[in-house]
């Protein structure tokens, strides 16, 4: 076994009512792997059930906060699933989820930070919806980013693939605040009583619980279908070749 694979994905922590996962998996830049989806997912059951924990803060090891699916599995037909089931639990839980972003963030990692109730992003952090490079389409993730994030600039960011800042992010709704916001938040949260706290976020989440429930299935089905053709298959390959896709001009 090597060390990477002994090694847990995501890390634990807790502090004065906070539980802090970390995801820690720097050879695959904390791409969505199965087995990172379901530590991840049992990491934050643990703490949804925990009555110490008033919120849980999501950060990262590394330059990389999330690269997306994990392409070395993308044919996978339950990826698309275990993703949807991951981004419901973090929207469903109980408890307030704040992510803390530092680094880059990629396709399928941008539907697991819209999942968070309060992201938060640092000035190096960056962000690009790179799936229509590849021959696919940001499905699933659609189910937390399309609620969260303003129309227009999801349709450009969506369809042009193009990097942008942590500044163009906050204006779109995709984050809720600078970095610089982080600490005030916290002592919010710890000052919320458990009762307040879920209750609240509750409110701010039945729109997109309704999304998952009519949309949900269908997604599911465009993910793995697009996953398996053959124009996609060309696109990751080349992704891992480090070479331009054959329709690039």
């Amino acid at each position: 076994m090597t060390d990477d694979a002994a090694a847990p994905c995501v890390r634990s922590a807790y502090d004065r009512g906070i539980t802090t996962l970390t995801l820690d998996s720097p050879h695959n830049r904390n791409a969505l792997s199965a087995r990172m989806v379901d530590e991840l997912s049992d990491a934050l059951a643990h703490a949804g059930k925990d009555p110490a924990t008033r919120a849980v803060l999501l950060t990262h090891t590394g330059g990389t906060f999330c690269a997306g699916a994990d392409l070395k599995e993308a044919t996978s037909p339950e990826g698309p699933r275990r993703l949807v089931a991951l981004l419901r639990a973090i929207v469903e839980l109980p408890k307030p989820v704040v992510a803390h972003v530092r680094g880059h963030v990629r396709a399928g990692g941008l539907g697991l930070l819209a999942a968070c109730d309060v992201p938060v992003a640092g000035p190096q952090a960056s962000f690009a919806f790179t799936e229509a490079r590849l021959g696919l389409a940001p499905a699933v993730i659609s189910l937390t980013v399309l609620p969260r994030m303003e129309a227009r600039a999801a349709a450009r960011h969506y369809l042009t693939g193009e990097v942008f800042d942590t500044a163009e992010a906050v204006r779109t709704g995709l984050v809720a605040a600078p970095e610089e916001a982080l600490d005030g938040i916290l002592a919010g949260l710890r000052a919320g009583s458990p009762q307040g706290l879920a209750e609240s976020k509750a409110l701010t989440t039945a729109a997109v619980l309704r999304v998952f429930d009519r949309d949900a299935t269908a997604l599911v089905e465009r993910s793995a279908r697009l996953f398996g053709s053959p124009e996609a298959a060309e696109g990751m390959r080349a992704f891992l070749e480090r070479r331009s896709a054959p329709w690039a001009l």
